[in-house]
């Protein structure tokens, strides 16, 4: 199973220490703390709205850890020199993307044509750039930090908007530069803090640790904005 950049990675703040080399690769595939972050974007949008069913904020939930935490991070597994690709065979990656993929468009279909049609526009945009940005598309045009933040970060707080009023606002356009202006910042603290960790011993290892702060205070920063929202609204 897996190798060097595998082994390097698997010292990353996110992976558990404990468990199997394959559960701790698994967890570190999933990037779970940026999982999350991804789902509380759709939190924040819900909660943004006037008024808010919460069936459909958490089947929108539902359908971002099954679409980003599982299929989008399997498919980014399949590319040349991808850590943690390597403890399963590509067939198996696109497999484990697809039985993810299939429930999460089965669940954002029946939302969008029963309750709102504008997800039909907004998934589209992120099916296309859930498969141009992890497989790499069109040469890697889209694999760039600027549209991993508008994809990732801006669009899922219109889905969790949008899911609730079919319709956009500027509250949501708000929360979206929110959502925009966090992933942006994850993302390019995570390029150099990834290449780093991938060396045994890292160059600068105080800069590594500069960028672990910075990506622990991000994913800190958007999982509190979605808890303190989720707290207002229930308790205002």
């Amino acid at each position: 199973m897996g190798g060097a950049d595998e082994d390097t990675r698997a010292n990353e703040w996110y992976v558990p220490r404990i468990g199997s080399r394959r559960f701790r690769a698994l967890i570190g595939m999933t990037f779970l703390p940026y999982t999350l972050v991804n789902v509380s974007y759709i939190v924040i949008g819900s909660l943004l709205s006037p008024v808010v069913h919460f069936d459909r904020l958490g089947a929108m939930a539902l359908v971002y850890l099954l679409a980003v935490g599982v299929s989008a991070h399997a498919l980014d597994a399949t590319g040349p020199n991808k850590p943690w690709g390597g403890f399963l065979a590509r067939r198996q990656l696109i497999a484990l993307a697809s039985v993810a993929l299939v429930p999460a468009l089965a669940i954002g279909l029946y939302y969008a044509l029963y309750f709102a049609p504008i997800l039909l526009v907004l998934g589209s945009f992120e099916l296309f750039f859930l498969l141009s940005y992890n497989l790499e598309l069109f040469d890697g045009y889209f694999h760039t930090d600027l549209w991993f933040a508008v994809s990732w970060g801006f669009l899922p707080v219109l889905v969790g908007y949008g899911v609730q009023t079919d319709s956009l606002s500027l509250a949501a356009v708000a929360g979206g530069l929110f959502g925009f202006s966090t992933a942006y910042a994850e993302i390019n603290a995570s390029r150099p803090y990834k290449a780093l960790k991938k060396q045994a011993l890292p160059a600068d290892p105080a800069l590594a640790s500069r960028l672990e702060s910075i990506l622990k205070g991000v994913v800190a920063t958007v999982l509190a904005a979605a808890a303190f929202l989720l707290a207002y609204r229930l308790l205002g």
